[in-house]
């Protein structure tokens, strides 16, 4: 079993830049692909971004695409996702996720283990 910790969250101008964390203690934390989601008021979680399980592989969404990066250092048991060029429309609740699967995908389904969440706002 794998419980992700998110953190990093903040407030930022838009251009700006952060970088969210998240710890998934659990010692199969290498098995697993990992993803970020993000949340706003009223819509559906959505998908951001998902790397495999040994980092080598990784899939974005459109949206974000050029300038969001996921990484993860399995040593540390944890997973980044490095925003830059943020815009407000980033505005959202991120979550990190343990996926039950060793490839990155962009289905909520396929992701087993939730964080919290970390709060993510752009100012214009």
């Amino acid at each position: 079993q794998v419980q992700p910790v998110e953190s990093g969250g903040g407030l930022v101008q838009a251009g700006g830049s952060l970088r969210l964390s998240c710890v998934a203690a659990g010692r199969t934390f290498s098995s697993y692909a990992m993803g970020w989601f993000r949340e706003t008021p009223g819509e559906e979680r959505e998908f951001v971004a998902a790397v495999n399980w040994n980092g080598e592989r990784t899939y974005y969404a459109d949206s974000v695409k050029g300038r969001f990066t996921i990484s993860r250092e399995h040593a540390e048991n944890t997973v980044y996702l490095q925003m830059n060029s943020l815009k407000p429309e980033d505005t959202a609740v991120y979550f990190c996720a343990a996926s039950m699967y060793g490839s990155p995908t962009f289905r909520r389904e396929d992701y087993a283990y939730w964080g919290q969440g970390t709060q993510v706002t752009v100012s214009s």
